[in-house]
């Protein structure tokens, strides 16, 4: 296969979510539900993404690897193992939960499976924020002891964030994510997630949530603090470089044309400002699409653009 294959959003209702995914990225939203998260490339057996445009119309991204695993992923893929990465859109219309996904060391003995995430911010309100990682000094002691005491904000490190930068969120790390933030989370097949703190909300059922409070105190970094966004640059601009996968940022200026050449490795293609031409198809802001790893494909612009590229997950 030679082009870039377009899949299906599913939408998924959260408590804390809104409709900025229709206002900012044109999506056709269900009607009268909050939709906090579009998994826009996932293969789960609870969730799995189908070719949305082509001749593969239909076809789910499971079926694409299992009939050509080398095509599509490369040299030597196993067939039968899920795709790698999950993309998302997160509409953060109210603050998500304090939580933390569980570390490879730990999260078998859970049950559950590592997360490893990163974040880009495309759009965020004015006063929006972050909570990543402890503030300097906090210990498992005194962040146990302000959660009895509801005060565990004085334990976590909040701060400001502004379009355009990006934050690796890995396994381990406490964090949540303030109101007001538009985000392209990329990460690890996985869906465990430990809630530590639901500041006093109740879920669409009008009950509250549940918590994983020991759980979480097991899997958090406790000397994980106080880390920092990345402000990428212009042109070419590394985000994240991690066990998981690599992700890196491009910005064109109206007219050039850097190449994605072959890999032999399937590639993530995600454009986050204006429009780019991939191998002849218009990719829009918001779309993410997989190259197969037997393509080779410019990737070219008459206006300025950006993209995320996500790769060395294989």
């Amino acid at each position: 296969m030679s082009k870039p294959i377009f899949f299906k959003p599913i939408y998924q209702e959260r408590v804390w979510g809104g409709r900025t995914l229709s206002s900012a990225l044109g999506r056709d939203l269900p009607e009268g539900k909050s939709i906090g998260e579009s998994w826009d490339i996932v293969d789960r057996p609870e969730a799995m993404s189908l070719v949305s445009i082509g001749e593969e119309a239909g076809t789910s991204l499971r079926d694409l690897i299992s009939e050509d695993p080398t095509g599509i992923m490369g040299k030597g893929y196993d067939p039968e193992r899920p795709f790698p990465i999950l993309v998302k859109w997160l509409d953060c219309s109210d603050r998500l939960s304090l939580q933390v996904h569980p570390p490879v060391s730990v999260a078998g003995a859970l049950g559950g499976e590592p997360k490893t995430e990163n974040w880009y911010i495309a759009e965020c309100a004015a006063n929006a924020s972050l909570i990543v990682g402890l503030k300097n000094g906090a210990t498992r002691e005194e962040f146990k002891k302000c959660l009895e005491d509801d005060s565990l904000e004085g334990c976590v490190h909040r701060f400001p964030v502004t379009p355009g930068e990006s934050i690796l969120v890995e396994s381990g790390r406490i964090h949540a994510i303030d109101a007001g933030n538009l985000i392209l989370e990329i990460q690890q097949n996985s869906d465990t997630t430990y809630r530590v703190y639901d500041w006093g909300r109740v879920g669409l059922d009008g009950y509250p949530r549940q918590l994983h409070v020991e759980e979480s105190l097991r899997c958090i970094d406790w000397d994980d603090f106080e880390p920092s966004t990345i402000q990428p640059e212009a042109g070419r601009s590394d985000l994240a470089d991690c066990e998981e996968f690599r992700l890196v940022k491009h910005s064109l200026d109206g007219g050039s044309a850097p190449i994605v050449s072959p890999s032999g490795e399937a590639r993530l293609i995600s454009v986050v400002e204006g429009t780019v031409l991939i191998g002849g198809e218009v990719v829009e802001r918001g779309d993410t699409v997989l190259l197969p790893a037997s393509a080779t494909l410019d990737i070219t612009s008459s206006v300025p653009a950006a993209f995320l590229v996500t790769d060395r997950f294989i």
